[in-house]
């Protein structure tokens, strides 16, 4: 039967990007579609097609050399396969490279002390005593970087493992023929045990800075489980409440959370009041206040109040769920500074084969000793470093994706962050994004002088309050009055307003210019009151502009980008609003197509970024360069742009913009130390000046320079 479905995967045993294009292409050979694979972080996904079988396709990672210790399917389950090993206590000895190392540690460490002078004449000058010594710790290495290089030469992408291999065993061969021999000049058996156990030093450090880089991801995540207070109702209709872990709540059960307590799941109040911390999605401390109908998210907390909630949504339809997914996708993503690093890593293993081959040649030729210039090739091979030139992108994508997800800024993939560096001009919608949505009266006339203003006031109440239109909503909010007119009938008209008739047979309209324009030539007043089809009156509404638009487009003319608002609202008004904030220009009274092709001709001009709220704006945001979407962290919004700003974080978007561009300059730095690490460090190995223990020392020491520099942009300041 054809499958469609999207497989994830966490697979151990990737070292170097060689490893992960290795997965890269098997997966495309065998079909599968939409492969993305992260060497730093392990995560494989792809889209299974046809009648592939997943458990073929892991057999197959492991025949590259590869585990895929779980795998994470789209229901949020997580199970391992019975052929692999599994996460935690039922390990096999020797199977992390923390193990590894503290194993091969102790043999090392009494090889390495032959070399002080204090040591001449002792037991452990016997080369078959250091023969022994170096046996488990080979053995420990062969286990894993030999078997990882011999899979990776049969399958013609030779990785890193290979370097190491051929550098361990020509030093233990050499000093294994010196044994032999009885050639004490020729025995290097600390060489091979030194080399092995530096590496698998390096490859802890390198999975260690991988797991730094991503903490402030891993932050988001640790919300999953808590526990909840369920209620329950008895047959005598009794209210029980017992606690549950919070994976075991479904949509629609009702729960308590009280003073202090981490929200479970995405609810909806049903009683109750509280100040809600929600940090954890917005970046903001500040609680906000919620009552009855506003909506929770799971993870964050109530400071002070009780509520009783319903829960709305669980697993992975949450919106926690939803922003660590988001973010985990973007991490697999590679922008366009990667594909250099990844063309060279796939030449990279045979190049430094051959110049460690040209260095063992050359200097024997010159030097006229094989042992000196063996050295110098096994250094060559050791101090080679394609981990760097791998690492360099994930690691600063991990923490510049971290820290914007922390402060309500996702990005949905990594191609974004780097094609903020060339945005020229943004593009505002404006209800929603520079406004708050919600209108507040600035003038009304009323033109029929039998009637009083309370009696104006009371009959607009009395017709708006059955509209879900935003002006009516918030007009019968403003003018909310208990002298209700009672309807004998009532009925919204679209495109119209409100029509009703009262008791009296009176008949009333309030509504846009369309129901009332044989009776006055001004369009631009909001709403139109009518009775017995006469105009008695007219109401002029106004946006609120967000307290922090005014700064936002500040920031933008402090960077030499141009500002443009564009609205289907009247010129006039969308004027008004673009001189209050001092927007460049304004483009009013545009259909959802037109504002497509505007956006469409404004890309043409130069790279535009357009900020929208995600649902009506979806074609024009989709269209930009790139697309900022102003919605509330709602699934809709993830699915419209390449950019949310969670919780109606407008104040968020020089951050975002800020982030692209140290994003970027840092991926540019590891990039540049990675490759001159290695163009340095080859030659200088090649020369003699670095023993095969110090190269491995020092190839083990790179990502922690990358791991540095990227760690940096976590706190750095980038607006």
């Amino acid at each position: 039967m054809e499958t469609n479905e999207k497989i994830k995967w966490t697979v151990e045993g990737m070292d170097c990007p060689t490893c992960a294009l290795t997965i890269n292409k098997y997966l495309e050979k065998e079909g599968m579609k939409n492969v993305k694979v992260n060497f730093a972080t392990g995560a494989v996904s792809f889209d299974l097609t046809g009648t592939a079988d997943e458990a073929e396709l892991s057999k197959g990672i492991s025949g590259l050399g590869y585990n895929v210790v779980a795998n994470i399917n789209e229901h949020n389950h997580t199970h391992t396969h019975s052929h692999e090993p599994a996460h935690g206590k039922n390990r096999a000895f020797l199977s992390t490279n923390m193990q590894r190392f503290w194993f091969c540690l102790p043999f090392t460490l009494i090889l390495m002390l032959h070399m002080l002078p204090i040591m001449h004449g002792t037991w452990l000058m016997q080369p078959w005593v250091q023969l022994i010594l170096t046996l488990p710790v080979l053995a420990a290495g062969l286990s894993y970087f030999g078997v990882s290089a011999i899979k990776s030469i049969r399958n013609r992408m030779p990785n890193m493992n290979v370097l190491v291999t051929i550098g361990a065993l020509a030093a233990f061969v050499y000093s294994l023929y010196g044994t032999l021999t009885h050639q004490h000049a020729y025995i290097f058996y600390e060489t091979a045990a030194t080399v092995i156990t530096l590496v698998f030093l390096g490859n802890y450090m390198e999975e260690h800075t991988v797991t730094s880089t991503q903490a402030q991801l891993k932050k988001l995540a640790q919300t999953q489980v808590v526990t909840a207070n369920m209620i329950a109702y008895d047959q005598d209709h009794n209210e029980n409440i017992f606690p549950v872990e919070s994976n075991a709540l479904r949509t629609g059960d009702l729960i308590l959370i009280k003073n202090g307590e981490q929200v479970p799941a995405d609810c909806k109040i049903l009683w109750g009041d509280a100040n809600v911390n929600e940090a954890i999605i917005t970046g903001e401390s500040i609680p906000v206040k919620k009552q009855s109908k506003d909506k929770l998210i799971g993870g964050s907390v109530l400071v002070d109040g009780t509520v009783k909630a319903q829960v709305t949504a669980v697993g992975k339809n949450t919106v926690m769920a939803g922003i660590v997914n988001m973010v985990y996708e973007a991490q697999g993503e590679k922008p366009p500074v990667q594909q250099m690093a990844d063309k060279i890593s796939t030449v990279f293993v045979p190049l430094v084969l051959l110049i460690a081959l040209l260095t063992l040649i050359i200097n024997w030729v010159i030097l006229q000793d094989f042992t000196h210039a063996l050295m110098r090739a096994i250094a060559v091979l050791v101090i080679a470093c394609p981990c760097a030139m791998g690492l360099a992108t994930p690691a600063a994508i991990a923490v510049g994706l971290g820290r914007g997800a922390r402060n309500g800024v996702l990005f949905r993939n990594a191609t974004t962050l780097e094609r903020f560096k060339d945005i020229r001009q943004v593009v505002f919608d404006k209800t929603g994004t520079l406004t708050t949505g919600n209108f507040s009266i600035c003038s009304y006339t009323v033109l029929d002088p039998a009637i009083e203003d309370d009696a104006f006031r009371s009959i607009v109440y009395s017709l708006e309050k059955y509209s879900n239109h935003p002006l009516a909503k918030s007009t019968a909010s403003a003018w909310k009055t208990n002298k209700e007119i009672r309807w004998k009938n009532i009925r919204e008209e679209k495109g119209l307003g409100m029509m009703a008739v009262d008791k009296e047979d009176n008949r009333y309209s309030a509504g846009s210019h369309a129901i009332a324009p044989g009776h006055t030539a001004e369009e631009h007043h909001n709403i139109y009151v009518t009775k017995n089809n006469q105009l008695i009156g007219t109401i002029d509404l106004k946006d609120e502009l967000r307290p922090e638009a005014k700064q936002v487009v500040n920031y933008f003319h402090s960077k030499n980008i141009k500002t443009i608002l564009l609205s289907g609202d009247r010129f006039s008004k969308a004027k008004q609003i673009a001189d209050e904030l001092g927007i460049d220009e304004v483009i009013a009274e545009k259909a959802p197509g037109e504002k497509l092709q505007i956006i469409g001709e404004k890309n043409a001009q130069v790279p535009t970024a357009m900020v929208g709220d995600g649902i009506n704006d979806a074609p024009a945001l989709a269209r930009a360069t790139i697309g900022i979407s102003m919605s509330d962290a709602s699934q809709i919004a993830m699915q419209t742009a390449q950019v949310v700003l969670t919780n109606h974080g407008l104040k968020h978007l020089p951050l975002a913009m800020g982030l692209g561009k140290h994003t970027y300059k840092t991926i540019k730095e590891n990039l540049f130390w990675a490759f001159s690490y290695n163009i340095i460090a080859i030659p200088v190995a090649a020369l003699g000046l670095l023993t095969p223990m110090f190269g491995a020392l020092i190839m083990a020491f790179s990502d922690v320079v990358l791991a540095i520099n990227s760690g940096r942009l976590a706190v750095k300041k980038v607006v």
